[in-house]
């Protein structure tokens, strides 16, 4: 007989799912009921200040390659098949079974937990996981419900998740062993093969991602705070740009740092936690990220410990990947209620490895449209063997992955919120200036705070700004703070016919990028787009 502990809805016990035969079951375990769990099973270890830190073996990162959703009558026409792998229903459904039998005889543990803190869009989802300490970081991540609610808890979505088991791709039409398997229909996601966390909160988010706009709500990737005045703020950006750390600024309150809705109450937070890179984290550069690192309940994501058991952020022999995962109350200025009213500012964040792009732009609403649909971003040259200058990176609305549904739908939804609410458009780089990577230097951070604080303050919209030849944005001619050359980029690069060539080559790399968008977007769109630059002179 299954052994049952913990507070949770009799009516809809493991039962109901179809899970029979196990070992035991742990619903809604707290904080420090977690840790003894995980360390009886040897998942993870204690740092000496006492997070939690696991190891996720093979998989560092998401398997964006071995996600599928399910083609069914339901979705068949909603979801961009082009960028979502495609499984039939019966597949799943064989899926579905050998993860139940691969579930006999576990000790499962359960969380039942909200996405969105708006209540008229909420997500009620129950997550089921094989390890206690993925318990623990989804239990940080989502919406706490209060405990005198669980009884009576309703579930929406099923999440199940067995790092344990092995898809085979013969059997069940995957790629490899690794299987994240969304059915968007019955709102069933079956994670397999894989023990890096993040797969869990990705799936929440793209159902999201694909209920909401339907009810004319815009699900975004993106972080999120208030000013003392109540002027929101929302960034958007990919991993790498600054998203988290940009929107955890001590003068304003935190929303959320990485997925929130737009409707109309305003803008809502997805989760009830924090998921921050920590690779070289510091505690003088990002002093609240820091602080979280070093305190119970934190989850810490493949970080090196040394011999004291103290976390060396500047270790990434792991992966580059590192992580820390805590309720977004370990936020001092964090948000109690995860809503906040209409933005005032949008700013889209980039990492211009290349050095191209000024610091900062203010968009028109046809260009803010061509770099949200465009979403670009670069990586740099170094972490893979063979990769010797900067590569772009384009996924589409800050989030591709994470994205069932065509990106006009988002766009579109985007710029009618946009234009229904005044919102001032903003393009932030944080990447590179004075050269490309490898010669140049990274956008010194207090520029890019005090960019954003003219910009967030209104103070900015009364610059004096010039047209950039490459993109056509609105740059800043000269801001108060900031040393006026690193508002033009080219006068930064010692060599300017190098400038010039690294120029024409990005604005070919977002033209040959944007065709895929032309057919579906209006003609004021597609003219936003950059242009060849002139040569030097």
């Amino acid at each position: 007989m299954t052994r049952e502990t913990g507070i949770h809805n009799a009516a809809i016990a493991l039962g109901t799912s179809g899970l029979k035969g196990l070992s035991a079951v742990y619903y809604n375990l707290g904080a420090a009921e977690l840790y003894e769990e995980t360390l009886r099973r040897g998942e993870a270890e204690l740092t000496a200040q006492g997070a939690l830190v696991a190891r996720t073996g093979q998989h560092t990162g998401r398997s964006p390659k071995d996600k599928f959703v399910v083609r069914d009558a339901s979705t068949e026409d909603h979801v961009w098949w082009d960028n979502n792998s495609p499984m039939s229903p019966e597949a799943f459904d064989l899926l579905y079974a050998d993860f139940m039998s691969q579930a006999e005889g576990k000790e499962l543990f359960v969380q039942d937990l909200v996405g969105g803190a708006d209540d008229d869009y909420k997500l009620n989802t129950r997550v089921i996981t094989e390890f206690a300490w993925h318990s623990l970081f989804i239990r940080n991540l989502l919406i706490r419900p209060d405990r005198d609610t669980l009884k009576s808890f309703v579930p929406q979505m099923t999440i199940i998740d067995l790092p344990s088991f092995r898809a085979d791709p013969a059997r069940h039409g995957t790629r490899t062993e690794t299987v994240i398997a969304v059915d968007l229909n019955r709102l069933i996601v079956l994670i397999g093969g894989s023990a890096y966390a993040g797969e869990m909160k990705k799936s929440v988010f793209t159902a999201l991602n694909y209920i909401l706009p339907a009810k004319g709500v815009m699900p975004m990737h993106c972080s999120a705070n208030e000013g003392p005045d109540g002027d929101t703020a929302v960034f958007f950006g990919l991993s790498g740009t600054g998203k988290t750390t940009l929107s955890a600024d001590p003068s304003r309150t935190l929303i959320g740092d990485d997925e929130h809705g737009w409707g109309e109450h305003g803008v809502f937070n997805f989760e009830g936690g924090c998921y921050a890179k920590t690779i070289r984290l510091s505690a003088e550069a990002e002093p609240e990220i820091f602080a979280t690192t070093q305190r119970f309940g934190t989850v810490l994501e493949n970080v090196v410990l040394d011999e004291n058991r103290n976390p060396d952020f500047n270790d990434g022999s792991l992966t580059e990947n590192t992580r820390c995962a805590y309720p977004l109350d370990f936020i001092p200025n964090a948000s109690k209620t995860g809503k906040a009213s209409h933005p005032k500012n949008i700013i889209m964040l980039t990492a211009d490895a290349f050095g191209v792009m000024p610091p900062i732009a203010k968009l028109t609403p046809a260009q803010a449209m061509y770099h949200f649909l465009s979403g670009y971003t670069a990586k740099v040259a170094g972490t893979e063997r063979g990769v010797t200058e900067p590569e772009a990176t384009f996924s589409t609305c800050f989030g591709a992955p994470f994205m069932p549904r065509h990106p006009s739908e988002y766009g579109n939804l985007l710029r009618q919120l946009i234009a229904d609410h005044g919102v001032d458009c903003w393009l932030v780089n944080t990447g590179w200036t004075g050269g490309a990577y490898g010669t140049g230097k990274r956008m010194p951070i207090k520029a890019t705070r005090a960019l954003l604080t003219a910009a967030l303050d209104g103070s900015l919209k009364g610059a004096q700004f010039r047209t950039d030849p490459n993109f056509g944005f609105a740059v800043p001619v000269s801001v108060p703070g900031v040393d006026d050359t690193i508002l033009d980029p080219r006068s930064t690069w010692t060599d300017k016919a190098g400038y010039d060539a690294q120029a024409n080559k990005l604005v070919d790399m977002f033209i040959r990028n944007f065709g895929k968008f032309e057919s579906h977007v209006d003609s004021d769109i597609r003219a936003a787009a950059p242009h060849t630059p002139v040569a030097a002179e």
